[in-house]
C-alpha cells in the first residue's frame, strides 16, 4: 500500500471512530483533548462535533492552519509526555491521540508513557481513541466501526 493510501485509510479511521463515539461521549462530563494538533484537521472536527465543549490541543509547535488553531487558552505546547501530566485528573471524556511516527523504535518509547497518562486524563468512562493501541489495566478495549481495520486505530474506555 502505498504511503498515500496508508495516510487516507488512518484519516478516514479517525473520521469514523470520532463520529461514533460522537453520541456517547455528549453524554459524558469532561473537556475533550486532542494530543497532537498537527495542521489542525482533526482538532476541527472535535470542534464540530462537540461544539459546546472545551476542546484543549497538544502539541511541541505550532503548526496548524490558522483557521483550525484553538484560543491560546486551550493550546498547550511542549512535550505532550510532560506537559499532559499537569492534566492529569481533569477528567476528559474523550482524549484522542494521533501522535505515532510509523517508525516502530520511536512508537514503542511512546506506548511506555502514553497509556499511563491517557488513563490518567480520563473521567471515568471516559473514551480514549489513538493510532498506537494502549495496554493498561484501567482502559478496556471496545469494538471499532466496522469500516475501520483491526489494528489501524484503537478505542478504548476508561474503568
Amino acid at each position: 500500500m502505498s504511503r498515500l493510501d496508508s495516510f487516507i485509510r488512518r484519516l478516514i479511521a479517525q473520521r469514523d471512530i470520532l463520529n461514533a463515539v460522537a453520541d456517547e461521549v455528549k453524554t459524558l462530563d469532561g473537556p475533550v483533548l486532542e494530543l497532537g494538533l498537527g495542521n489542525g484537521r482533526t482538532f476541527d472536527h472535535l470542534r464540530e462535533l462537540f461544539p459546546d465543549r472545551r476542546v484543549v490541543a497538544f502539541d511541541r509547535a505550532v503548526n496548524a492552519y490558522g483557521p483550525s488553531m484553538p484560543e491560546a487558552s486551550d493550546l498547550v505546547l511542549g512535550e505532550i509526555k510532560d506537559t499532559l501530566r499537569d492534566f492529569i485528573g481533569i477528567g476528559a471524556s474523550l482524549a484522542h491521540a494521533d501522535i505515532g511516527t510509523g517508525y516502530e523504535d520511536k512508537d514503542a518509547v511512546t506506548v511506555t508513557w502514553l497509556p499511563d497518562l491517557m488513563a490518567g486524563i480520563l473521567g471515568s468512562r471516559g473514551l480514549a481513541v489513538s493510532g498506537l493501541p494502549l495496554d493498561h489495566p484501567d482502559l478496556d478495549p471496545l469494538p471499532l466501526p466496522t469500516s475501520v481495520k483491526e489494528g489501524r486505530y484503537f478505542i478504548y474506555r476508561r474503568r
